[in-house]
C-alpha cells in the first residue's frame, strides 16, 4: 500500500500531521508513506523514521498554475493507493483530482464532495487532552480501519551529533546546563499573535524572580532581532543579566537542538511551543485572544503542560460569538486587557513544578 500524506501551511500544522505517518506504520509497517510538505517546514519531520520520502510544495508552484500542474502530473505517476488530504486547499483538491488513488480522504468543506471519497467534517468538542488539532487528524486514518482513539504525539528526532553540538555552543557561550535554562517565545508569527512587548517583559521578570538562577534564552530569527532587542530593554536591570541574547538558533534544527537542552519554552502560542512539546519539552503557552485554545492547546494537562488564554480570565468579550477568529480585528486591545497578573500566579506554580 502506497499513501501520500498532502500537509501545507505553517510547521505546527506540518508536525501536527506527522502523527498519521506513525499510526499508520504501527499498522501496516510494509506500507510506502509520501508527505507532501512546504519546503521550509522540513526540518521538523527530518529524521522522522515513519515518513519513507518527502515531496515538496513550493513557493513556484504557489505562483504558477503549469508548475502546480506538472507537480500533479509527476505525483499521479506515484500510483498512490490513498490520499490523505488534511486541508483541502485549492492546490491538494488538483492533486488529488488528478490522482489515481481509490481511497481519498479529507475535510468536508461542502465545495470538495465529488474529488474525495472520504470526508469528514472538524469536532467541535475534543474528546481528550490530545486537542482538536490531532483528533481531528487522527480521524481521517478511518477508512484504513485504524483504531483512532489510541493518541500519538508528535515527535521530533534529533540526532546525538545536534544535540552535542547544541550543547557545546550552549556551554561556549557561558550558558551553564547544569542550571535552568528557558526559552523564551518572545514573538509570536505576527504582531496580532504576539504578546504586548512590555507585558512579556513583565513575565521574564517574574521567571527571574521566582528562580533567580535561571538563564532566559530568546527564540527569534536576524530579521526580528530590532524587536527582541526592544523586550530585552523593557526587562529590569537584573533580568537583563541573566538573558544571554546572543544565543540563538541559527537555523530551525539548531533551534531545536538547543531547545532539547532547555528547562522549558514559555511565550507565545505557534510553531515553537508545538516543537518543544515534540522534543517532550514543558510548556507555558500564551494565548493570543483571538485564536480558539482548545484547537491548538496540544496535550495539556494542566502541569508539564499549560496554557493561558484571555478566556480564561475575562470572557465578557466572548460572549455572543461563534468563533474567537470574529475578534482578529480587535487583537491588539483584547491583548491589553490580557494582563500578565492573570497568570502570574499559574506561571509561578509551572515553575516552582519544574524545580520539584
Amino acid at each position: 500500500m502506497k499513501i501520500l500524506i498532502i500537509q501545507q501551511k505553517m510547521i505546527g500544522d506540518v508536525l501536527a500531521s506527522s502523527i498519521l505517518f506513525e499510526a499508520i506504520k504501527h499498522q501496516y509497517p510494509d506500507a510506502e508513506l509520501h508527505y507532501l510538505i512546504n519546503t521550509h517546514t522540513f526540518p521538523v519531520v527530518d529524521q522522522n523514521p515513519y515518513i519513507d520520502k518527502v515531496q515538496f510544495f513550493t513557493s513556484e508552484h504557489e505562483k504558477s498554475k503549469l508548475k502546480l500542474f506538472k507537480l500533479a502530473k509527476q505525483l499521479r505517476k506515484e500510483n498512490y493507493d490513498v490520499i490523505i488530504d488534511v486541508y483541502s486547499k485549492l492546490s491538494s483538491n488538483l492533486i488529488t483530482l488528478l490522482s489515481k488513488a481509490k481511497i481519498k480522504v479529507s475535510i468536508d468543506k461542502g465545495r470538495n464532495k465529488l474529488l474525495y471519497s472520504n470526508l469528514y467534517k472538524h469536532k467541535a468538542k475534543a474528546d481528550t487532552n490530545a486537542g482538536l488539532a490531532i483528533e481531528n487528524r487522527l480521524q481521517l486514518l478511518q477508512p484504513l480501519n485504524i483504531d483512532t482513539s489510541k493518541i500519538v504525539r508528535p515527535k521530533i528526532y534529533l540526532t546525538d551529533q545536534e544535540k552535542t553540538d547544541a550543547k557545546n555552543f550552549l556551554e561556549s557561550h557561558h550558558v551553564d546546563t547544569n542550571k535552568p535554562i528557558y526559552m523564551i517565545g518572545v514573538l509570536g508569527s505576527g504582531p496580532n499573535k504576539t504578546y504586548p512587548f512590555d507585558y512579556m517583559a513583565s513575565v521574564i521578570d517574574t521567571i527571574i524572580k521566582t528562580q533567580p538562577e535561571s538563564q532566559i534564552l530568546f527564540n527569534y530569527i536576524p530579521k526580528q532581532e530590532a524587536d527582541a532587542k526592544a523586550i530585552l530593554d523593557l526587562c529590569e536591570s537584573e533580568t537583563q543579566k541573566h538573558i544571554h541574547f546572543e544565543v540563538f538558533g541559527k537555523s530551525l534544527r539548531d533551534f531545536l537542538a538547543i531547545t532539547s537542552h532547555c528547562d522549558a519554552l514559555i511565550g507565545n502560542e505557534g510553531g515553537a511551543i508545538n516543537m518543544a512539546k515534540a522534543l517532550n519539552i514543558p510548556t507555558f503557552t500564551i494565548f493570543s485572544p483571538w485564536i480558539k485554545k482548545e484547537a491548538w492547546n496540544m496535550f495539556d494537562d494542566g502541569k508539564k503542560h499549560l496554557s493561558v488564554h484571555l478566556k480564561d480570565y475575562d470572557n465578557q468579550p466572548y460572549l455572543g460569538i461563534n468563533h474567537p477568529k470574529e475578534l482578529k480585528s480587535q487583537a491588539s486591545e483584547l491583548y491589553l486587557k490580557f494582563k500578565p497578573s492573570y497568570f502570574e500566579e499559574d506561571l509561578v506554580k509551572f515553575l516552582e513544578r519544574l524545580e520539584a
